[in-house]
């Protein structure tokens, strides 16, 4: 199988240099990068190590970098992609762990240890409660619902249309592919947290995910 490794990627000069140089191994041809809109020398960093550069003038957005990348790796004829943040919380060395089981489902979510021990108490909370949500419209199990480390096969990027823009689309895109039929499954990945600054705004964000709930119940 063909498989891309999406990287999106916003203000991450700090983190992307260790990353790239960690899984420069699968291939320049299949690493994608999204800035997405970064005002320091993200870019500059990527072309040093010639791969995929693909570039959004201003900050566009989580989701809108995924979709940049799923659309240039459906047009390109990958089987299906690993997606993974660049900012060091998730370890490169597991995606053996995804390309290993692609097989057995259509997604396969990176799933964390869901302990208090191992994660803030707001993310463990959030976490949980947006499990749930997903998991009951999606009709589907899944325990992780937050995690960016992923696999998915080109077929579902091909079927399942997307329309956010910004952190929910990870739960879009499980809600409607579970909807459709294809088989969300989980790998085991590592517990990481880092103390840098999220953009995730709580309040801001939250809202998406309800408006995103809102919607799928009437669909």
């Amino acid at each position: 199988m063909r498989i891309a490794i999406i990287i999106p990627a916003y203000n991450e000069e700090s983190n992307i240099e260790k990353l790239l140089t960690k899984i420069e191994h699968f291939g320049k041809e299949n690493i994608i990068v999204v800035d997405d809109g970064s005002c320091d020398r993200t870019t500059s960093i990527v072309k040093r190590f010639g791969v995929i550069l693909l570039k959004h003038d201003v900050n566009r957005g989580k989701g809108m970098a995924h979709r940049t990348a799923f659309d240039f790796a459906v047009n390109h004829g990958y089987d299906g992609v690993i997606t993974l943040d660049a900012d060091g919380q998730h370890n490169p060395h597991e995606i053996s762990n995804f390309l290993e089981n692609t097989d057995s489902a259509d997604i396969l979510v990176g799933t964390r240890d869901m302990k208090l021990a191992n994660m803030p108490v707001d993310r463990y909370l959030t976490n949980k409660v947006t499990s749930l949500v997903v998991s009951l419209i999606a009709s589907q199990k899944v325990y992780d619902s937050q995690s960016g480390y992923r696999y998915i096969s080109t077929e579902v990027l091909k079927r399942v249309p997307l329309v956010t823009r910004r952190f929910q689309t990870e739960s879009e895109i499980l809600i409607k592919a579970g909807r459709m039929g294809f088989k969300i499954g989980k790998v085991p990945i590592s517990t990481i947290y880092k103390k840098e600054k999220s953009y995730i705004n709580p309040f801001v964000d939250t809202c998406r995910f309800i408006g995103l709930v809102a919607r799928s119940l009437f669909e």
